[in-house]
């Protein structure tokens, strides 16, 4: 396999493009030794790969074609990423998520556990004291289940009801249906993407069984594109599986920057994914 074929170094130039939405500096002053870009790039490769901030650090001084596909002159220190990432908030990260229009959009949720305190700590360890917790980062998201990317996000730091996040996930999108189970059933979220969005919500009512409520005429919603709400579990479980379930971060702040990192780095793989499925498409036309 030739070097221009490797997978890490085609994700790498897809989340630079990517990366390229951020200013390159976050001020006029910064020494400019690294960009934005660089620096993100490496904590986006950071999840992907599972490691930490040192471990990173460390195959970036073996890898060499990535440095250069990267195009950097000399390796940063781990403490650099670190200053970095403290620097990055969810309302910045959030401009790298602009596509807007989709033809169906499903929305769900789920969570992060944190590294701070294990499963046995937390469950078998103080199970006579009852001291059991459930703590975990939660993440709504909403996805384009055509070519099943993320549109936007919500992250909370620990359990809140579902309902809550709904308007935020899809308020400024240009879609035609928008999916999720019951547990976002509720009048408000209906009207909202049926007269805001002026869209078709297929969401199964609570206390009722294969019925998804009335349109705009008083007629009763065709729930036939409900299925279309199982790609957003499969997402989930991509993340997971991929770029891990478990958050090392501390603080929430830091969390959120993990967490929407993940994000990236699967947006970043589909995009990846589908460039190379159009390429050999073209191909095999020709």
């Amino acid at each position: 396999m030739q070097v221009n074929d490797s997978q890490y170094l085609n994700f790498i130039q897809q989340g630079l493009a990517l990366a390229r939405q951020l200013p390159p500096h976050f001020s006029r002053y910064a020494n400019k030794v690294y960009t934005t870009h660089q620096h993100l790039l490496v904590l986006v490769l950071k999840q992907k790969l599972k490691t930490t901030y040192r471990g990173i650090i460390e195959l970036l001084n073996i890898c060499p074609a990535v440095c250069k596909r990267i195009s950097l002159t000399q390796v940063p220190h781990h403490t650099t990423l670190i200053k970095f990432a403290k620097k990055l908030n969810g309302k910045l990260l959030s401009l790298l998520f602009t596509q807007r229009k989709a033809h169906t959009v499903a929305v769900d949720a789920t969570g992060f556990e944190m590294e701070m305190r294990s499963f046995y700590f937390r469950t078998v360890w103080n199970s006579e004291r009852m001291w059991k917790t459930h703590e975990f980062t939660k993440l709504s998201i909403a996805i384009d289940t055509t070519q099943q990317t993320i549109l936007r996000y919500v992250i909370r730091r620990k359990r809140r009801h579902d309902t809550l996040d709904f308007q935020r996930l899809v308020r400024d999108l240009d879609v035609a249906y928008v999916v999720a189970d019951k547990g976002y059933d509720s009048k408000k979220n209906r009207n909202f993407v049926l007269h805001t969005l002026h869209a078709m919500p297929i969401i199964p009512m609570r206390w009722h069984r294969n019925f998804y409520g009335y349109n705009k005429g008083k007629r009763k919603i065709n729930g036939e594109n409900y299925h279309q709400r199982s790609k957003v579990e499969t997402v989930f479980s991509v993340i997971k599986r991929k770029y891990g379930s478990v958050l090392r971060a501390r603080s929430f702040a830091a969390q959120q920057v993990e967490v929407i990192c993940k994000l990236i780095a699967y947006n970043v793989d589909r995009m990846t994914t589908l460039s190379m499925l159009l390429i050999r498409g073209f191909q095999q036309s020709l």
